[in-house]
């Protein structure tokens, strides 16, 4: 009886855990419900919650005005900051998770701004990578820089000798890279090119329609599957290369799949919204903290957290300025860049 004891309460911590980690999931996805609620009572026109509700259950119920401002206008917009941010908040916690660098996200490594470099191609000088896909172009050439570049990411973390802090440093070299190649574009890009590459660098939500957001939530449908079922395999790989091997995992052929899915959900959120950065940095770091590095766990509340993330963020962009809309990538630049010094920071105080 004494032997059973300990494992007793060692499996009674553990399900104690696990109901919490619950009960963390649906207060975020509580959340969540509450932001988007906001989110379409804010704006030039503001509605009370219960007119929001109302017109959600039962539009024929509610004012012709209220239901086509509600379901035609504010609720894409809503949904597509809850699709982006949370496409962009696991594709940050995976990178961050193959590299085993806190410091990895699309936006810090360079994928969205190889994606607004292919997308400016195409909107600047009309190239398209795949030129059977013209009237595509735009989305497509995001997505193959994007995929691309984390192809180069990968092929450089396999060289002997290679640290995270180099691939850091390579993320960062790539984003002056297609930053400067993107000004130049701008520099040569008519009127009218010019402002719809200014419209990706600041990010925004305002141009959200049905089909963006069925595509975004397509892609999020496609890739989630993939991480749940490879979930051990990305807990172990947490440990490190040689002990997730010594557990049977195929550690190259998982980080190249992984690499290429958040390439996929990082350059369709940038090609539809322009770039938004620091959600797929800060989402995964507060998914991290609440319910820790277990990937049953881990991605779903990073999904959440960077969909609650950007939800809120867009509920700030319409309320700091009565009737007018900020671009939303700054204000998530402004919310996040003090949360990555404090990152650095933090990092550098635990190698010491």
């Amino acid at each position: 009886m004494a032997l059973s004891s300990p494992a007793m309460v060692t499996r009674g911590r553990y399900r104690a855990m696990t109901a919490w980690r619950f009960v963390v999931l649906m207060g975020l996805l509580a959340a969540l419900a509450l932001s988007v609620t906001v989110d379409l009572a804010t704006g030039p026109a503001r509605y009370a919650l219960t007119d929001v509700f109302r017109a959600l259950v039962d539009p024929h119920g509610v004012d012709n005005q209220i239901r086509v401002v509600i379901w035609q206008i504010r609720l894409p917009v809503a949904l597509m900051a809850v699709t982006v941010g949370a496409a962009l908040a696991v594709a940050g916690a995976q990178m961050q998770t193959i590299l085993a660098n806190p410091l990895a996200s699309p936006f810090t490594l360079g994928l969205s701004a190889a994606a607004s470099f292919g997308a400016a191609l195409a909107v600047v000088l009309g190239v398209a990578i795949v030129p059977a896909l013209t009237p595509y172009m735009v989305p497509l050439n995001a997505f193959i820089m994007a995929m691309a570049t984390a192809l180069l990411i990968h092929v450089f973390s396999r060289l002997r000798g290679v640290t995270t802090e180099t691939i850091v440093l390579l993320g960062i070299a790539l984003v002056f890279s297609f930053n400067a190649a993107l000004a130049l574009l701008q520099y040569l890009a008519s009127e009218q090119a010019l402002g719809a590459i200014v419209f990706w660098t600041m990010g925004s939500l305002v141009k959200a329609t049905w089909g963006k957001v069925a595509i975004t939530a397509l892609a999020l449908a496609l890739t989630i599957p993939l991480f749940a079922r490879h979930a051990w395999a990305l807990t172990a790989l947490r440990l490190g290369d040689d002990k997730a091997a010594s557990f049977g995992v195929k550690v190259s052929r998982l980080r190249l799949e992984t690499m290429m899915l958040v390439a996929l959900l990082a350059a369709i959120p940038v090609s539809f919204v322009g770039t938004i950065g620091f959600i797929g940095l800060v989402g995964p770091h507060i998914a991290r903290m609440l319910v820790g590095e277990d990937q049953r766990f881990f991605l779903p509340a990073a999904m959440l957290s960077g969909a609650l993330i950007l939800s809120v963020t867009s509920v700030v962009s319409k309320s700091l300025i009565p009737g007018a809309i900020l671009p939303i990538g700054v204000i998530t630049a402004l919310v996040g860049v003090p949360f990555f010094v404090s990152l650095i920071f933090s990092i550098k105080r635990r190698a010491w």
